[in-house]
């Protein structure tokens, strides 16, 4: 496998380092149980071994990474169990945001709701699965920030990121693209019109639907 910096992002090392090995986690390119030896990442990398160590600190964070007793650091599984944690966390912290955004929402952005989903749509025909994942972010984001709960939005972001994995693998699923599509339209459509349990109620189906998509994906790779 050859991984590749990209050395004109205008960001820290160890930044431009964490976002490398992150992208290859998600893509695939370095494989669940892989271990991660720091020396050959530094020399693949062409850095020093400091920056390859906070990265991975950084990784085991998102639950991207395990640091495993005398082994060192490997690339974590995805497993039924923490797809199922972070999911369950993830359901009830949206349903909250959900509700709260039809009773606070403002037109504009509501029109913000609407122009992000049309951004998702359009990168549907990409095969850049990350950035599919980043547009149907910024549609749950513009949710979120409807609240103006400082607290909720902390929470929904910092679980953000334990999530992205999952996502990557639901998105992989091409076939599920119409439902998300009709899902998306649906939310738009209660919260505009203020309709607290039908949206919740959407947004619980839309988590759901990801979990058993990939927990599908999971038992087909054991399989």
């Amino acid at each position: 496998m050859e991984l590749k910096v990209n050395m004109s992002e205008y960001l820290p090392l160890r930044d431009v380092v964490f976002n490398t090995l992150r992208q290859a986690i998600l893509r695939g390119e370095l494989k669940p149980g892989e271990r991660l030896m720091e020396i050959s990442l530094a020399n693949k990398l062409g850095v020093s071994r400091t920056p390859i160590r906070e990265a991975i600190r950084k990784l085991e964070l998102e639950g991207l990474v395990l640091m495993v007793p005398r082994k060192g650091a490997e690339v974590a599984d995805i497993s039924e169990k923490s797809l199922r944690d972070v999911l369950e966390v993830r359901k009830a912290l949206e349903e909250l945001a959900v509700k709260l955004a039809c009773d606070k929402i403002k037109s504009a952005q509501i029109g913000e709701l609407k122009k992000a989903a049309e951004e998702f749509r359009k990168t549907l025909k990409s095969s850049d699965i990350t950035q599919i994942a980043e547009a149907d972010v910024r549609f749950h984001d513009v949710i979120c920030e409807a609240t103006d709960n400082q607290k909720l939005i902390q929470l929904l972001n910092n679980l953000r990121e334990q999530m992205y994995r999952y996502r990557i693998e639901y998105l992989k699923r091409r076939e599920a693209y119409p439902q998300l599509l009709a899902e998306h339209e649906d939310i738009i459509r209660r919260i505009e019109n203020k309709d607290k349990e039908r949206a919740a109620e959407i947004v619980c189906r839309h988590i759901d639907n990801q979990v058993e998509a990939v927990i599908d994906v999971i038992r087909t790779k054991k399989g």
